[in-house]
């Protein structure tokens, strides 16, 4: 065998397992804590909608992928598959701000009701006809 295959094939089997090792170590990686962490931004669920239904491109660079804080009135709660959704009013009657609360926290209560004034946490997103929140906590002052 001559000696560029030889060290073709080493480098190739060595891009594998540096490749292999990474994917591994971003499949493992651990969920952000939201109940244990600040949040960036605090505002009313009115306020979140509207600036997403103004301007999606720019409430998106404020907002996504960061860890806001809303309040709001509770419009719907919903539990599907185990998953407790809590939609929060927007002043809209197409769209308002889903909560999906985080099933991994021991800290979850679930027996919110319709005209609740409640605050919750959780990572923004973005946005399809409500602006959605995953890994919601609620906040309790």
């Amino acid at each position: 065998m001559n000696a560029i295959v030889k060290y073709g094939l080493i480098g190739l089997a060595l891009a594998f397992l540096v490749g292999g090792y990474i994917g591994y170590k971003m499949w493992n990686k651990p969920h952000r804590d939201v109940v244990d962490a600040k949040a960036d931004i605090t505002l009313e669920a009115t306020e979140l909608f509207n600036q997403y239904s103004t301007d999606e491109t720019t409430a998106n660079s404020q907002y996504l992928d960061k860890i806001v804080q809303v309040c709001g009135t509770v419009a719907q709660v919903s539990n599907e598959n185990d998953v407790v959704t809590i939609q929060l009013e927007a002043g809209d009657l197409l769209g308002g701000v889903l909560c999906e609360l985080d099933n991994l926290s021991e800290h979850l209560r679930t027996d919110f009701q319709v005209g609740e004034k409640v605050c919750f946490k959780g990572i923004c997103t973005g946005y399809l006809t409500d602006v959605v929140l995953n890994r919601c906590t609620e906040v309790t002052k």
